[in-house]
């Protein structure tokens, strides 16, 4: 593990940092196939390398229209979320990034902790273009994440979908897997 990063970091600092702590997951899922135990992997090293990452997880697509909570690291997500509720939604739905300096302005935001101030929800698509989960990063903090932040973020689940994105009904259902 890395030392956590703090909010007060200088850009120079933030980009140094994610580069490691990105290098790092690579290493950690160079061998690895299973798109759960990426997820789960990638959950834990954010989480633990950013001190003001309070809340870092996926929301697996699982339906139409109908997010459910993946590996995550932090204190109880909310379980479903559906595409026409909250940031996490709105991501899901238009697969744009979604960065909010303040939940408290956002009509529908979903409160699923009630000391989240600031967050950032990145969609995973795979090459094809399907979405296959959002990654959702909360902060206690407001305005906690930037455009280096987004850049990372955006960065690595561009790899994350390309790498695991080959077949997404089958992930997102392995009861469905060809015999």
């Amino acid at each position: 593990m890395v030392e956590p990063l703090q909010v007060s970091a200088s850009d120079d600092a933030r980009s140094r940092h994610y580069a490691l702590v990105l290098e790092r997951i690579e290493a950690l899922l160079a061998d690895e196939d299973d798109w759960t135990a990426a997820m789960a992997t990638v959950a834990c090293e954010l989480h633990h390398g950013f001190g003001y990452f309070h809340w870092t997880g996926f929301y697996r697509v699982v339906g139409h229209q109908t997010l459910v909570v993946g590996p995550y690291q932090g204190g109880h997500g909310c379980l479903r979320i559906a595409f026409s509720r909250g940031v996490c939604g709105k991501a899901a739905s238009s697969r744009l990034t979604q960065r909010v300096d303040d939940v408290h302005a956002v009509a529908d935001h979903i409160a699923c902790s009630a000391t989240t101030r600031s967050e950032i929800v990145v969609p995973v698509l795979s090459a094809a273009g399907e979405l296959l989960a959002v990654l959702d990063v909360d902060s206690d903090l407001p305005a906690a994440f930037g455009a280096l932040d987004q850049l990372h973020l955006e960065q690595l689940c561009a790899r994350l979908g390309a790498r695991y994105g080959m077949d997404p009904p089958a992930m997102a259902h392995p009861n469905l897997r060809a015999k």
